[in-house]
C-alpha cells in the first residue's frame, strides 16, 4: 500500500508510523484507518517495536467529522465494525511490543487509539479527552474497555461523562498511560525507551503480552497453567540462554530476538 495520510518507517529495530495529517490535528478518516491497519500488520517483518505518533502539534483528534458529505449519514456501526475494530485488534495483537508517543492532544478515538497501544509515553504538552458526549456519543474505538481496567471505574466514568480533558501528567498518576515527560526531548526520550525494546528479548514480550491479557479471564489455576505453557517456550529460545550467559559472565545481554 502507498502511505498517503501516514508516515511509515523502519530502521535499527524499531518501526514509526507517523499519522500525518497535522492540518486537521491528525484526525482519522477512512484512508488512515486503512493505511494504519496495513502499516502494524507488516511493522513485525521488519521491526522489533512499533511506535506510533503523530506530526504536528496533536497526536490525533479522533474521528474526522468532515469525512463525509453528511455528518447525519455516517454509518457509525459499520464504521467502528469494518474500520477501527481491525485496525485496533491489530494494535492489540501486535507480537511486538506498541508504543504510543503521544506528542500532543489526544481525543475521543485518538485517546482510545493511543490507550490501545502496549506503552503510552506521553509529552507533558499532550492531555487526553474522551469528547464522546460532547456530540450525543459513548466512548468507542475500546475506550469502554481501556479506561475501566487502566483507571478504575471511577474515574473512567467520571472522564466519560464530563468530557474534560485529563493532563499528561494526571493520566499518569491515574494509570492510564507509563509515564509524562517533559516537551523538551520527548522524541529523543521515546525514540531511547523503542531503542530499549528492540534490543530486548522479542519472543519474552510477546509471551508476557499474552500472558497478563489472559489474566483478566482467568482464574489463578489457569494463569498459572498459562504462565508454565508460556515460560517453557521462552525457555526454548536462544535470547534465554544468552541472557543466562551474559548474567554468569556479567556482561549486558546482546539478545537476537528469537
Amino acid at each position: 500500500m502507498v502511505y498517503e495520510v501516514i508516515d511509515y518507517r523502519a530502521a535499527d529495530g524499531i518501526g514509526v508510523l507517523v499519522l500525518n495529517r497535522p492540518e486537521v490535528m491528525n484526525a482519522l478518516n477512512t484512508r488512515m484507518r486503512a493505511e494504519i491497519l496495513d502499516a502494524v500488520r507488516h511493522a513485525p517483518e521488519e521491526a522489533r517495536v512499533l511506535v506510533i505518533t503523530g506530526a504536528g502539534r496533536a497526536f490525533c483528534s479522533g474521528q474526522d467529522l468532515g469525512d463525509g458529505a453528511n455528518v447525519a449519514d455516517i454509518d457509525l456501526e459499520r464504521t467502528l465494525r469494518d474500520e477501527y475494530e481491525p485496525m485496533l485488534r491489530a494494535i492489540f495483537d501486535c507480537p511486538i511490543p506498541t508504543v504510543a508517543a503521544v506528542n500532543g492532544p489526544a481525543a475521543g478515538a485518538g485517546a482510545n487509539l493511543a490507550l490501545a497501544a502496549d506503552v503510552v509515553i506521553a509529552s507533558e504538552a499532550a492531555m487526553f479527552l474522551q469528547a464522546f458526549t460532547r456530540i450525543g456519543l459513548i466512548p468507542d474505538a475500546g475506550g469502554t474497555y481501556w479506561l475501566p481496567r487502566q483507571v478504575g471505574f471511577a474515574r473512567a466514568m467520571g472522564a466519560a461523562l464530563f468530557a474534560e480533558p485529563v493532563p499528561a501528567r494526571q493520566a499518569a498518576d491515574w494509570g492510564m498511560i507509563w509515564e509524562a515527560v517533559p516537551e523538551a526531548g520527548f522524541e529523543a526520550h521515546w525514540r531511547t525507551r523503542a531503542a530499549q525494546l528492540a534490543r530486548g528479548p522479542t519472543v519474552a514480550y510477546a509471551k508476557l503480552k499474552a500472558a497478563i491479557r489472559a489474566s483478566y479471564a482467568n482464574d489463578l489455576e489457569a494463569q498459572l497453567s498459562l504462565e508454565a505453557q508460556l515460560q517453557g517456550a521462552c525457555g526454548a529460545t536462544r535470547d534465554f540462554k544468552e541472557g543466562v550467559l551474559a548474567f554468569l559472565e556479567k556482561r549486558p545481554p546482546r539478545f537476537e530476538g528469537f
